[in-house]
């Protein structure tokens, strides 16, 4: 095949190429369009960006127990996206702070330290899933979610352990038992996000402990939630 014939060949592989991409990427935007139609909804209870108001407590009354706001620099920008500012600047300041906290753990298996929000987060919808990114000192301390249902019971939903180092974005799924309905949204009776805590492992030597937390989110369920008529409250 001479030179023409070839250039002839590549420049219709080109073109096909260019098609077939012309005709990919409508769809893409149509499966874009189609997530946000989605009725599982993320929810951020907390980037943790105006965190000086959380909260901690501890079992133990040796050391000391503190929560302090710090700036994450370098890789967190690769672990979160959302964290990193505009390419074109503006006057936005750069979402990249974390909470961290600080305990002291005396007793193996039974210490634990707790981290509340200034008020429980009312999560409007059925919960389905919770999230938090952590980052972890290779202890194998477990990390827990305690949310409180319309009948005020509490539930805990365990995150994992936090024997890893580096951020790490831990994931659960709400149990099936836990009592919640979206048709209760209209009356305020929805699941509220209480706290996280961390209870400490038979295993561990007992002595400082620090753990950090950041981007907390929530994915819920709320097809049921809005339907001719849902504006009329059943209060009266």
């Amino acid at each position: 095949m001479g030179k023409i014939g070839m250039t002839k060949l590549m420049l219709a592989l080109f073109l096909s190429i260019g098609m077939l991409y012309a005709q990919a990427e409508p769809g893409g935007q149509q499966a874009a369009a189609n997530d946000e139609d989605s009725p599982l909804r993320k929810i951020i209870l907390d980037d943790f960006e105006e965190s000086e108001d959380w909260r901690v407590k501890s079992t133990t009354p040796l050391g000391e127990t503190k929560t302090l706001k710090l700036v994450q620099r370098g890789l967190m920008k690769d672990v979160f996206d959302e964290k990193t500012v505009p390419d074109n600047g503006g006057d936005k300041i750069e979402k990249n702070h974390i909470l961290g906290v600080k305990t002291f753990f005396a007793a193996k298996g039974f210490d634990r330290v707790e981290l509340y929000p200034p008020h429980e987060f009312v999560i409007k919808g059925k919960v389905r899933q919770i999230s938090v990114w952590v980052l972890g000192r290779k202890y194998r301390h477990t990390l827990f979610a305690k949310f409180r249902d319309y009948k005020d019971t509490t539930h805990n939903v365990r995150l994992g352990k936090l024997d890893f180092f580096g951020w790490r974005k831990l994931t659960a799924t709400i149990p099936g038992y836990v009592p919640q309905s979206t048709r209760f949204a209209l009356l305020d009776k929805n699941l509220h996000f209480v706290s996280l805590f961390v209870t400490s492992d038979n295993h561990e030597v007992a002595g400082d402990f620090y753990f950090y937390v950041d981007d907390l989110q929530v994915r819920a369920d709320r097809s049921e939630s809005k339907y001719p008529g849902s504006e009329i409250k059943d209060n009266w």
